[in-house]
């Protein structure tokens, strides 16, 4: 059964970085396009990042491009969110995830808190 075991949260002061990780447990990893999805409290779960199955293209939601980069590591089965420039508005529960398109549904870690104060 395919799991996804994220790390890397944590709480950071404004303006810090977090570097997160999310690991896959087959090896099937590099077939699937990987993504990152966050949860702020009272709402919806948003699209963050995702990186294709080959890693040549990467995506970004607006309020992070510039600040958060995504990228993986096929030797590791681990696709990273390397966060800067940390806001207290990017504080929510980080998840990864893993599927077929961008972004991708199909297979979900359990999450990562990350907190940042202001």
């Amino acid at each position: 059964q395919l799991q996804l075991v994220e790390s890397g949260g944590g709480l950071v002061q404004a303006g810090g970085s977090l570097r997160l990780s999310c690991a896959a447990s087959e090896r099937t990893f590099n077939r699937y396009d990987m993504g990152w999805f966050r949860q702020a409290p009272g709402k919806e779960r948003e699209f963050v990042a995702a990186v294709n199955w080959s890693g040549s293209s990467t995506y970004y939601a607006d309020s992070v491009k510039g600040r958060f980069t995504v990228s993986r590591e096929y030797a590791k089965d681990t696709v990273y969110l390397q966060m800067n420039s940390l806001k207290p508005e990017d504080k929510a529960v980080y998840y990864c995830a893993m599927g077929l398109g961008i972004p991708p549904r199909d297979y979900w870690g359990q999450g990562t808190q990350v907190t940042v104060s202001s």
